[in-house]
Formats: C-alpha cells, structure tokens, sequence
C-alpha cells in the first residue's frame, strides 16, 4: 500500500472523509469487546494505532532474541496468500505465499503465519513455543495478551492524528494505549506523538543502527526499498557513509516484478554502483537482483535495556 499524503496533514480531502471515521471506531471498539483465550506461555504483542510500517518487525527480532527457550513469532503474514496456520519454512515458502515480514523473522525464530491468531498460538504451542511474539495484533482480540508494547515511529508519529479512511489511525491513540504496557519510541519524537499517550504509561526509547556486510564508506550505490517509510532507509544508506547515486522507492510490501529488476540491475551497470536494500526487501527479490544487492540490515539500540528487560520478565 501507499499511504496518501493527506494522512500527515488536516487539509481539505481529510476533513472531507473524516465523518467516515466514525465506522472505524465503532468497528474496531465492537471487535475488542469479544473475549480472548489464555493459552498458557507468555504472550507479547508489539503492535502499533494506525496502518503501515512503524518498526514492529524490528522490535518483534530484538525481543525473540531476549526471550529463553524457544519462543515463536507469530504473523498474520501480510501479502501473503496462504491463511495457515502453517509453520513458516524459509526454504519451501515464498513471500507470495506467507509475506515478507513471515519470511523476515522465519529467519530467526520458528514463525507461525495465520490469520486465526488464535489457531496460530494453539500450533506453536503443540510445536513446544515457550513463549509467543506477536507482529501486529493489538487491534486483534483472538489472544489474551500478558505484555502489549505500543509503537511509535518518530519521524511519522500519528500521522494527522484521524482515523481511517482520513487518516492512518485504526482506532483513538488513547484507546489503544489504555491496553498497552509500555510505548516504544523508536527514533526522535519529530511529530509530539508522545504528548498524546497518557501520563502514566511507560516509554522505551530506541533509535535504528544500520549494518552493512561490506562497507560502504565513498561507495557509489542505488538504493530502493518497498517499506512504510523508505526515506527513512535512505537516510540509513547515507549515515554509512555510501555515495547514494539514485533512490527508488516503492509501496509497503511490494512484489518485485521482472521488469523492475532487470531496470535496476541495469541502472547499477551503466552507473557503476552496487545495490543495497532492505533485509524485508531482499527475501522477496528474484534470484538474479539478489545475488546483486547488498543488505543494510537495521538492529535496534535501546537507551535503557534493563526497562525492557524487566517488563518481559515481569
């Protein structure tokens, strides 16, 4: 998807379709109300308000890595066709199958796609999960949740604060922050997103470290990126110092179509640069762009772990 432009801002066409909100709240309130089940093993959720990228995945990685035992993540698997649920293999399955961010934390961690998250949580649990993290999900009330963490992308915020069709927000920001335990900030609050949430609730702050596997210092290179904000991986591509030759940017989970990658492969020739996307971007590529490109991967730097690391053990 591509988000419309007047998400970030109060002008005309928002407030023309801001009545329409109403349907939105009132659908997504009439769904939190159904009770959720317990399954046993701990349960976090790292979800965010509105739609599109905000650094859930990220923070779901870092969080797999914390936990003991063998946690699973569990995805409704975005994109993908396949409704599970299905244990996510990142040798047989394909990102039109389970979707990219599947495949993404499949690399890490045993992954369940479903979209009966319910479903999903029960196959983890027969597969011996220990613990299950959720990506995405706060607006789904299939499971009871013993840790739900709020996040905000910096740069991005709330958007214009308004709830679809006018704006990103699939419910009220107090409203989702009432059933979260903490907030996590990743980045710098550019927008005043934290002014909205309420006093009491708890802030985790972190900010992205990009990583390349090659340096990229004076290097001539053409970036592109299909995610929520692909600025923000250029910017990535910049503070390592690489040449950024051209950009190109694509919608939020884009499938790479033949024709695409036979351009930018020829642009990196006639240009003498090398290609470097995202790791979401680079499990989705056809073979030929993949042996090509490098991957700038994004790890996050908490500026107090001990915070997090008491609330997963509480």
């Amino acid at each position: 998807m591509i988000a419309p432009e007047f998400w970030t801002r109060r002008g005309p066409a928002a407030q023309l379709l801001r009545p329409f909100g109403l349907i939105t709240r009132i659908a997504t309130a009439r769904r939190m109300r159904r009770p959720g089940i317990a399954i046993g093993i701990k349960t976090v959720c790292v979800g965010n308000v509105g739609v599109g990228g905000s650094g859930k995945t990220i923070v779901v990685l870092d969080i797999l890595a914390r936990l003991p035992g063998r946690p699973f993540a569990l995805t409704r698997g975005y994109g993908g066709a396949l409704r599970g649920p299905l244990l996510v293999e990142s040798g047989i399955h394909t990102a039109d199958e389970v979707g990219d961010e599947a495949l993404l934390l499949a690399a890490a961690a045993q992954t369940v796609k479903a979209e009966d998250r319910a479903a999903g949580a029960r196959l983890a649990l027969a597969e011996g999960a220990t613990a299950i993290v959720m990506d995405d999900g706060l607006q789904n009330p299939a499971l009871r949740k013993d840790l739900s963490l709020l996040v905000i992308d910096g740069g991005y915020g709330f958007g214009n604060g308004l709830l679809l069709p006018a704006g990103p927000l699939r419910e009220p920001v107090q409203s989702a922050a009432s059933r979260c335990h903490a907030a996590v900030l990743v980045g710098q609050d550019e927008t005043g997103a934290l002014a909205r949430l309420p006093p009491s609730l708890p802030v985790l702050y972190a900010s992205m470290v990009p990583d390349c596997a090659e340096p990229l210092g004076r290097r001539p290179v053409i970036a592109f990126a299909g995610i929520g904000r692909p600025e923000k991986f250029f910017r990535s591509v910049l503070s390592l110092g690489a040449d950024l030759v051209s950009s190109h940017a694509y919608p939020d989970h884009h499938v790479y179509a033949a024709k695409e990658a036979s351009a930018l492969l020829a642009e990196a020739t006639t240009k003498g640069a090398k290609l470097v996307t995202t790791a979401k971007d680079f499990v989705k590529l056809p073979p030929a762009l993949r042996a090509a490109c490098l991957v700038v991967q994004a790890r996050l730097a908490w500026e107090d772990e001990a915070a997090l690391e008491q609330l997963l053990n509480a």
